[in-house]
């Protein structure tokens, strides 16, 4: 595998990601006062519990990132396989259920006099999602800002993507039915056809029909500002129905941002002192720390919003963690780079 040396860059809407969210935020907020009818009209849309205007814009956001999976990678895992254990282990048997740890913790103990059970339960919801969505495309980003090895990153990003599709929803329902809130078994399995395996196939049929890397490559470029008006305008229309309760207790915010803002940095630790302790090479080290740090959040948007509905808590939730994503992995960015001598150097 090659060491992917050149100077990394990031493009602006990445770079400047928690500025769009906010600004959407704000805008969202400003239609649910002055046009509620419109918001609500949009809420209105569905069919089988899922809102028809919110799941195009989850698939704008979620088939540029399927696209850009590479199964046939995955055979170059053998020759650093600690890596990927350490993200494996992370993703999938530690950090749903400290993120669901964390919240009841935060939620029912710490919180508790701020706010109702009722709201309790649904930020909980939120972050058990938030947790169980290990990170597919924005690692991309992380990854290259870390000097990481692209090739091996696209390995794990492949793996885990492969295991969410038979994992997510057992682990979801598992952890919402552990802390009593009510599972709706066929909307979840419906939301991760719809939002994961759907795209998943989509991603790897565009791929076979593209043919060559570069043309992949140049695909993707052309329906990559898809995502991002997915991502705007679903953030907008969230905030446009929670508007009320936002306006009228903005504190809430700042409550939900604690737990994942806690469980960030405490899995990046855990994740990254395994990796420097089973002596994986830095530009594999760091990639596989940001895979657990970070979150599929489009997904968790999508399935919170499918279970509970667009004005939920759960919703608001999930939307809080994009808030957050960016300044947080900027700065374990920095921190990863700045500890890259404390690393084995990767063999040639």
């Amino acid at each position: 595998m090659t060491d992917t040396t050149a100077d990394p860059k990031m493009g602006t809407f990445e770079r400047y990601l928690s500025l769009w969210v906010a600004l959407a935020m704000l805008v969202g907020l400003g239609i649910g006062v002055m046009t509620p009818g419109l918001v609500q009209a949009i809420a209105a849309a569905e069919v089988a519990s899922i809102n028809l205007v919110v799941a195009v814009l989850i698939w704008a956001m979620v088939y540029p990132m399927m696209v850009g999976v590479d199964f046939g990678a995955i055979s170059g895992v053998a020759r650093q396989p600690k890596g990927l254990i350490v993200t494996l282990t992370v993703n999938w048997l530690i950090k749903p259920f400290t993120m669901a740890l964390l919240a009841v913790l935060f939620f029912d103990v710490v919180f508790a006099p701020w706010i109702a059970p009722e709201d309790a339960a649904q930020y909980t919801a939120g972050l058990i999602l938030l947790g169980a969505a290990p990170c597919t495309a924005m690692v991309f980003v992380w990854s290259q800002l870390t000097r990481g090895d692209a090739t091996y990153t696209l390995v794990q990003v492949s793996v885990n993507d492969i295991i969410m599709v038979f994992a997510f929803a057992p682990i979801v329902a598992f952890l919402l039915g552990v802390t009593e809130i009510s599972v709706p078994w066929e909307t979840l399995v419906l939301a991760t056809v719809l939002y994961v395996v759907l795209p998943l196939i989509a991603g790897l049929l565009t791929r076979r029909a593209l043919g060559s890397p570069q043309a992949v490559e140049r695909f993707t470029a052309r329906v990559k500002p898809w995502s991002v008006v997915g991502l705007i305008a679903t953030v907008a229309i969230l905030f446009g129905l929670q508007g009320e309760v936002i306006l009228s207790r903005p504190l809430v915010i700042v409550l939900i941002a604690v737990p994942i803002l806690v469980q960030s940095y405490g899995i990046f630790a855990l994740a990254y002192g395994a990796a420097y302790a089973l002596k994986v090479p830095h530009r594999i080290a760091a990639p596989c720390a940001m895979i657990g740090t970070s979150n599929f959040f489009e997904l968790a948007v999508a399935v919170a919003i499918s279970l509970f509905g667009l004005n939920s808590g759960a919703a608001l939730a999930t939307v809080v963690g994009v808030l957050v994503e960016v300044p947080v992995m900027l700065s374990l960015v920095a921190f990863a780079n700045r500890t890259r001598a404390r690393f084995p150097a990767a063999k040639a």
